[in-house]
């Protein structure tokens, strides 16, 4: 099986005023689609960042790979690795430093997930199974709260509404549950005061007392204000994410609060692990196969963690139907993957470039697909209608610091802010 083609689309769909540190996401999300097409006419899909730095560097990479048979992972890792010369940084400032071998990893993903695709494919099986096979039948996703305005201010107010406050943040979760079942909570918090968010969790608490609740302030918050909010915190929040910036500002604080402490922003590359495990700066790993490298290198990162004593989650960013149903795959395949999974789905709203009926979630959870490779198939009209937006929307990569300032003129995404 001999890549003879790869098509790389990008495209933009409608996004909420969902705010975080770093500001405020702009009404359009961006991704790219990538299609690999081989000399025996079958086809794998991955999705991956939209930004355009990203997307040039993924188009380049593509030409690279025509010829390659899709077993041939290495060598195309090897061939990525000489292209990516440079760091792709991480504009909004939400998953970490960048390195070099992170910016290889983020754009041979799209590339490994569609030829695991078409290797389950040819045999008839679905990707879970490539990766080990199935310890799970269905993975638990959380309901992903968000502060947010009640629509972009040059639009109409959304269907989710405005959450501004405790009442807000309970009413969203409430919507959430009632149309996905998730079981478990996470609040994205950064936005306002610390004292704020803490009463945000223990409205959550009490309206929802036996669902599992984490808080994740993106390193908003210097060591001691992390520590007194983990310690007010105690016996209601399952883990706390990343509330302080770095590996050795992490470890003081986990050394400090009762609950453990989670990342997808001071351990990103694995050469983050032997620090991180030395000063015991984190209980739980949130992977991600966008730039973990893919679903293999991922499920090696997931031994690791094993061998090291740490728990597992998994990180998301706005994505669509391909990245969910890899993420689902993976999640299935991952024996100590044990909490819920972050997504962003329902903040979609429905749209998406793969056909409906292959992905659904019922209380709370995503079925692996039962299909062969990923099990979803591409929507060629979706993707024609979302490049269209693309083009036409006039965002090139997300930045939604300088969207908040267009609205507050004083907004700084500096951390610590607190």
């Amino acid at each position: 099986m001999i890549i003879r083609q790869i098509r790389v689309t990008p495209v933009a769909f409608r996004d909420p005023p969902l705010l975080n540190a770093a500001g405020v996401h702009e009404p359009w999300a961006l991704r790219t689609i990538v299609e690999v097409v081989t000399d025996e006419g079958l086809t794998g899909l991955g999705e991956t960042y939209g930004d355009l730095g990203h997307l040039g560097k993924v188009r380049e990479c593509a030409q690279a790979l025509v010829g390659l048979g899709v077993h041939e992972t290495n060598t195309m890792y090897a061939r990525i690795g000489a292209i990516v010369g440079d760091v792709v940084g991480d504009a909004h400032g939400l998953t970490g430093a960048g390195t070099r071998e992170k910016s290889v990893d983020r754009v041979f993903s799209p590339f490994e997930v569609a030829c695991l695709d078409i290797r389950g494919k040819t045999a008839g099986v679905p990707v879970v199974d490539l990766l080990g096979g199935r310890v799970r039948d269905a993975v638990p996703y959380s309901a992903y709260l968000f502060y947010k305005w009640a629509g972009h201010p040059d639009q109409e107010p959304d269907r989710f509404g405005a959450a501004l406050d405790e009442a807000g943040i309970v009413e969203q979760a409430a919507l959430l549950i009632k149309e996905y079942g998730f079981r478990s909570i996470k609040l994205k918090g950064g936005v306002f005061p610390p004292d704020q968010e803490i009463a945000a969790i223990r409205a959550l608490h009490a309206a929802f007392p036996s669902v599992p609740l984490r808080l994740d302030p993106n390193a908003a918050w210097t060591v001691e204000t992390s520590i007194r909010v983990g310690r007010e915190l105690e016996g209601t929040l399952q883990y706390l994410e990343d509330p302080t910036a770095d590996i050795s500002r992490m470890a003081e604080v986990a050394a400090a609060v009762p609950m453990p402490l989670a990342t997808n922003m001071c351990v990103v590359t694995p050469e983050h692990f032997p620090p991180a495990m030395a000063s015991r700066a984190i209980g739980v790993l949130l992977l991600d196969h966008h730039y973990w490298g893919g679903l293999v290198r991922s499920s090696h990162i997931a031994a690791m963690c094993q061998a090291f004593g740490l728990s597992l989650s998994m990180h998301s960013n706005s994505h669509l139907g391909i990245s969910l149903a890899a993420m689902t795959h993976l999640a299935a395949a991952t024996p100590n993957l044990t909490f819920a999974c972050d997504t962003h789905t329902p903040w979609q709203d429905g749209q998406d470039v793969v056909k409906p009926g292959a992905l659904r979630f019922i209380e709370g959870a995503v079925p692996v697909p039962a299909g062969p490779g990923l099990g979803v198939e591409l929507d060629r009209d979706a993707l024609a209608v979302m490049n269209e937006q693309y083009e036409k929307c006039g965002i090139v990569a997300r930045d939604d610091t300088t969207y908040m300032q267009r609205f507050e003129p004083d907004f700084s995404a500096r951390r610590p802010r607190w």
